[in-house]
C-alpha cells in the first residue's frame, strides 16, 4: 500500500495525446442491466453499428473517464468545461470502439492475453504505460522499479474495507490504462493489415516516378471572372433552383436551431461594494495585529491560509518584491488596497530562513528502499510536508495513510532558498442575493414584456443589451459560444416554436433570456439558406460562357492577350504534383488539361476556378534516369501507412448506422 498511496500524491499526471485516450476503456466490460424507469423504446442513448449503448452504459462510462481525470490531475474539482470534454471523449470513445469491432469481428482479430501481457508489464510496455508519469523518476524517465511497484500493490490482500475500496479503486485505474492499450493495439493490428493490402507495385513505382518527374512549361492569357461586369450577366431563378439541385448532396444537414439571446450580467451594486468595504475594514486591525490569522483569513478571504513555506516565485507577483525585498520582517503588512473589484492586504507571518522546493522520497516496506521520485511541497500530503522538508538528508518519518502507518525515507532534497509565510485577505465584491433577485426581476420583466422574437431584438436594442446570435445548434450541442450552463437553452430550443421568448436561465455570472429565431429540420439546407453561395457560383458560369465566347475564333494567345488588354504568361515545371498555375493560383482543370496537350498547340478556352484560360505547351521534360522501383514502392507504402490511420476508421464510422439519442439524456 505504500506504493499505492505515494503514486497517488504523485502530482498531476498528463493524459495521452487525444486520439489515444479516446480509446480509453473498453466498453464491453460495462453493465448489462435493464432501467426500470425508461420504456424499452427510450431506454438506449444511441445505436452504433448494431450494439445498443444502454443509458447506464453511457453513464458508466462517463463515470470511470471522470474518476481517471480526477486520479490524474489529483483533484476533486471536475469544471463545467471538463465536464463536457469527458462527455464528448465517452462518446467519440463508443464511436471508435464498436465500429472498430463491427470490423475486426468480420475477420476474427482480437488482442491475445499474451500479447496484451507483454504490451503492458513486458520488457518494452506500450508508449501508453510508459507516458505515465506516476512510474517516472526524476529525470522524467520511465522508472521500472516504481511500476513493478505499483503493480505488486494492487495484489496486496486488503485488511479491512477501507483499504478494500482503496486497492479497488486502484485496480479500476488500472484497468482503463490496460484496456487502452488493448483498444489502440486492436486498432494498429486492423490498420496495418490495411495497409499491407493496399501495397504499391512495379507500375505505381513507374507512374510516381513520371508524375514527379515528366514537365511542362506552358504560355496562357487568363481572363479573371472579376474582369466582367456583374450588369453584363443575368441570374435567373431558375438557374439558382437548377445549380442548387446539382449541389444538393452538398447541403445535407442535421436538425438544428438557431437563436438570439440577451445577457443580463449579474454584478455587484453600490451597496454591495459598500458592504464589503466594511468587512474588510472591520477585520483589517486583528490582521495586522494577531498571530493566529488563520481564522480570520481561512473565514473571510477568496485565498486561504495554509502556513506552508512559499518561494518568491511561488507567491502572486504583486507581492513578490514586498515579501523578499529589503526591510521584510516578521508582521510587515501591505496597505490595504483596492484593484479589479478586490480589496486585498497581506502579511509576512514568518521570513528569514530557507528550505528546499523539493525532496526525494523512497517508501520502506519490509526494511526495503523504494525509491518513489522528487515531490514539491504542493503535491504531497498535509501531513507529510513537514515531516518530509523539515528532516534530513538520510532520515525516516512515518505517517497514517488513513490505513495504517507508512514509513519514509528521505533520500535527497534539492538546495534551499529564501521562503515566507504569507497570509492574504482577499475579498472580491459579488452580487449579494438582494442584488441578485433584483437583477432577476428585471430580467424576468423584460421576457414578459417581450414574448416573440421581433420584440426582444428591439426591446434590447433600445435599452442598449447585448444581443448574441448563435446559430445551427443541433440536438447535442455542449455549449453555446461562451455561455456557462447553457445546455439547457439548447434542451428549450429544440422544444419550442420558431419566435418564441424562453424563460429567464442562470448561466454562471448572468442570466439569459433567449428567442428562437430559426427551426430546421429538413434533410437539407434550404434554397435560401444557400442562395448567396449559389448566386456567385452561378454568376462564374455565366461569365465563363460569357468569355468562352468571346472567344470563338481566337486562334492564338497573342490575340486573346490583345482583346482582353491582357499580358501572355507563362509558368513552368508543372507537373501532375502541382496544384498552383503560377499567379494564378490553385487551378487543377487547367494544369491537368496542360499535362495532356501537345506541344505548341493552343488550348480550347478552359474554365478554372478563377477564370477562363487560353494556353499552350512550350517545352516538355521527360523523366530521367531509371525508376528505382524499390524506393518508389518504399515511399508510396510509407504515405500509405500514414494516411490509412486516418482515412480507414473515418469511413468505417461514415459507413456505420448510428443512430444518436444523447440529447434525450442530456
Amino acid at each position: 500500500m505504500a506504493a499505492l498511496q505515494s503514486i497517488r500524491n504523485h502530482g498531476t499526471i498528463l493524459l495521452v495525446v487525444v486520439g489515444l485516450a479516446m480509446l480509453a476503456f473498453i466498453l464491453g466490460d460495462f453493465l448489462n442491466g435493464s432501467s426500470s424507469f425508461f420504456n424499452k423504446n427510450r431506454e438506449n442513448v444511441a445505436e452504433i453499428a448494431g450494439h445498443n449503448v444502454h443509458y447506464t452504459e453511457y453513464e458508466a462510462a462517463k463515470e470511470q473517464l471522470t474518476d481517471v481525470y480526477k486520479f490524474e490531475y489529483g483533484t476533486s474539482d471536475i469544471n463545467e468545461d471538463l465536464t463536457l470534454q469527458i462527455r464528448n471523449q465517452v462518446w467519440q470513445t463508443m464511436l471508435m470502439d464498436y465500429t472498430l469491432r463491427e470490423q475486426v469481428e468480420k475477420i476474427g482479430m482480437d488482442v491475445t492475453a499474451e500479447e496484451l501481457s507483454e504490451l503492458c508489464i513486458g520488457a518494452n510496455p506500450h508508449q501508453i504505460i510508459m507516458q505515465r508519469r506516476a512510474f517516472y523518476d526524476e529525470t522524467g524517465n520511465f522508472n521500472r522499479t516504481a511500476f513493478v511497484n505499483f503493480l505488486a500493490s494492487l495484489e496486496q490482500e486488503p485488511e479491512n474495507a477501507e483499504q478494500a475500496e482503496v486497492i479497488n479503486q486502484y485496480k479500476n485505474y488500472w484497468n482503463f490504462w490496460e484496456n487502452t492499450v488493448r483498444l489502440q493495439y486492436l486498432q494498429e493490428k486492423y490498420v496495418d493489415l490495411l495497409s499491407k493490402m493496399v501495397t504499391a507495385n512495379n507500375i505505381d513505382a513507374k507512374y510516381a516516378f513520371q508524375a514527379r518527374q515528366e514537365t511542362v512549361n506552358v504560355q496562357y492569357v487568363q481572363q479573371p471572372y472579376y474582369a466582367v461586369a456583374d450588369s453584363l450577366i443575368k441570374v435567373t431563378e431558375s438557374d439558382l433552383k437548377n445549380l442548387y439541385n446539382q449541389k444538393k448532396e452538398q447541403y445535407k444537414q442535421i436538425p438544428n436551431r438557431s437563436i438570439e439571446y440577451v445577457i443580463f450580467p449579474i454584478v455587484p451594486s453600490a451597496d454591495d461594494f459598500a458592504e464589503t468595504e466594511r468587512l474588510i475594514k472591520s477585520l483589517e486591525n486583528d490582521f495586522r495585529t494577531k498571530e493566529d490569522v488563520a481564522a480570520i483569513v481561512n473565514g473571510n478571504s477568496d485565498i486561504l491560509y495554509d502556513g506552508r513555506d512559499y518561494s518568491k516565485e511561488t507567491i502572486p507577483a504583486e507581492y513578490q518584491e514586498f515579501a523578499f525585498g529589503k526591510g521584510v520582517k516578521k508582521g510587515k503588512c501591505t496597505e490595504l488596497t483596492f484593484d479589479n473589484d478586490t480589496y486585498s492586504i497581506a502579511r509576512v507571518m514568518d521570513c528569514g530562513y530557507k528550505k528546499s522546493d523539493s525532496v526525494k522520497l523512497a517508501a520502506v516496506v519490509n526494511e526495503e528502499i523504494q525509491d518513489l521520485g522528487w515531490f514539491t511541497a504542493a503535491v504531497l500530503p498535509t501531513n507529510m510536508v513537514e515531516l518530509a522538508f523539515d528532516g534530513k538528508k538520510g532520515e525516516t518519518f512515518t505517517v497514517a495513510n488513513g490505513m495504517n502507518e507508512q514509513t519514509f525515507k528521505i533520500l535527497d532534497k534539492s538546495k534551499p532558498t529564501p521562503k515566507v509565510k504569507l497570509a492574504i485577505l482577499s475579498r472580491k465584491v459579488s452580487a449579494s442575493s438582494k442584488t441578485y433577485a433584483k437583477i432577476y426581476n428585471h430580467a424576468k420583466q423584460f421576457v414578459v414584456a417581450n414574448n416573440n422574437a421581433d420584440s426582444l431584438h428591439q426591446a434590447a436594442f433600445a435599452q442598449g443589451l447585448s444581443i448574441n446570435p448563435a446559430y445551427a445548434l443541433n440536438e447535442n450541442t455542449d455549449k453555446i459560444n461562451d455561455l456557462k450552463s447553457s445546455r439547457e437553452i439548447v434542451r428549450w430550443a429544440f422544444g419550442a416554436k420558431q419566435g418564441q421568448v424562453s424563460d429567464v436561465f442562470t448561466c454562471g455570472d448572468q442570466f439569459v433570456v433567449a428567442a428562437l429565431t430559426e427551426v430546421n429540420d429538413s434533410e437539407y439546407r434550404s434554397l435560401e439558406a444557400v442562395r448567396a453561395e449559389l448566386i456567385i457560383t452561378a454568376t462564374n458560369d455565366k461569365k465563363a460562357e460569357y468569355i468562352i465566347k468571346q472567344l470563338q475564333g481566337v486562334n492564338s494567345l497573342e490575340d486573346a492577350a490583345k482583346l482582353f488588354d491582357t499580358d501572355v504568361k507563362s509558368a513552368e515545371g508543372i507537373s501532375l504534383t502541382s496544384y498552383r498555375l503560377g499567379a494564378a493560383g490553385v487551378e487543377p482543370a487547367v494544369i491537368g488539361t496542360a499535362l495532356a496537350l501537345e506541344t505548341n498547340k493552343v488550348s480550347a478556352p478552359i474554365k478554372g476556378n478563377n477564370g477562363v484560360y487560353l494556353l499552350t505547351v512550350d517545352g516538355k521534360t521527360a523523366a530521367e534516369g531509371e525508376v528505382n522501383a524499390a524506393q518508389e514502392i518504399s515511399n508510396l507504402n510509407m504515405r500509405t501507412s500514414y494516411m490509412i490511420p486516418y482515412q480507414a476508421i473515418s469511413l468505417i464510422q461514415e459507413d456505420a448506422k448510428v443512430i444518436d439519442n444523447r440529447a434525450r439524456f442530456q
